[in-house]
């Protein structure tokens, strides 16, 4: 279980990036919430989406949930 982030900054295209604790791109502090502890960036991904419905994982650190 990791601790993930959403960055509150949109990209370019509108997505709100989600990122675990260990990410080099992680946003800082004044920049990201708090999501939880979860087992896979789906999970992350889905929470960071009650707030943020454009929301995409990180393509670094959440690979399997970058859509675009």
């Amino acid at each position: 279980m990791k601790k993930y982030y959403v960055n509150k900054n949109a990209q370019s295209n509108g997505d709100h990036e989600v990122h675990h604790e260990d990410c080099r791109y992680l946003p800082d502090t004044l920049n990201r919430k708090y999501l939880g502890m979860f087992s896979s960036c789906k999970d992350a991904v889905k929470e960071a989406k009650k707030e943020y419905t454009k929301s995409n994982g990180c393509k670094t650190c959440s690979t399997e949930c970058h859509t675009s």
